[in-house]
């Protein structure tokens, strides 16, 4: 006959087994995890209109615009900053609206018309915009400088159709280049070294060149 008391068990010693157990359950798992070949990439062909230029890649599915423009087009203006769509150094103009090209996959933009800082201008013959931010050293480091200027050249498209903005006064009434106007518009493209003013001062030349 059993003394009853040699059946018992403790809840110490109830964790202890459970652990033990999902311990060896999960072993198994986990060298075949190690042990598994990652699925192979999907490719697909993609049609751009870079630059005025038709460009056709194959490219992996998961491949940015971003991606697309600086390692298979070699256009390597536009920048990588944060890599998460907050910096603005990716910005480029598709279809004539700036996005940011690190959070857009390129198989999104088949045939679409996209302008990158090398197609605005050339060291012989810069864009108004470029050559103003020159004027008024609107860069230090020149890292962010290339989403800036793509970015200010629509800025002005987006005033001139009459777009509104978060601190515009009167909806009903043209948007008007101002300081204040410029500065909310521009907030999504960062620079570290701080050219803020410099920018506004190149960005309200030109559109005063254009008035």
């Amino acid at each position: 006959m059993h003394d009853p008391r040699d059946l018992e068990i403790t809840r110490r010693d109830v964790l202890k087994v459970g652990a033990v157990s999902a311990a060896a359950a999960a072993v198994p798992q986990v060298a075949k995890g190690q042990n598994a070949v990652p699925p192979s990439p999907v490719l697909t062909k993609v049609s751009l209109n870079v630059n005025g230029k038709p460009r056709e890649m194959t490219l992996d599915t998961r491949t940015t615009l971003l991606d697309a423009l600086r390692e298979h087009l070699h256009l390597t203006g536009t920048k990588k900053g944060c890599d998460q769509g907050q910096c603005g150094a990716c910005t480029v103009i598709v279809d004539g609206r700036r996005i940011n090209s690190c959070l857009t996959l390129a198989v999104m933009h088949g045939g679409d018309s996209i302008t990158t800082i090398e197609g605005l201008g050339t060291p012989g013959h810069l864009h108004p915009m470029q050559a103003a931010f020159v004027k008024h050293d609107g860069y230090q480091c020149g890292y962010c400088t290339p989403g800036q200027i793509c970015s200010a050249v629509a800025v002005l498209s987006e005033i001139k159709a009459g777009v509104p903005s978060h601190v515009s006064a009167d909806l009903a009434v043209s948007p008007q280049v101002t300081a204040v106007e410029l500065r909310e518009r521009m907030s999504g493209n960062i620079c570290r070294c701080a050219a803020y003013s410099n920018i506004v001062d190149a960005i309200s030349e030109v559109a005063r060149s254009n008035a």
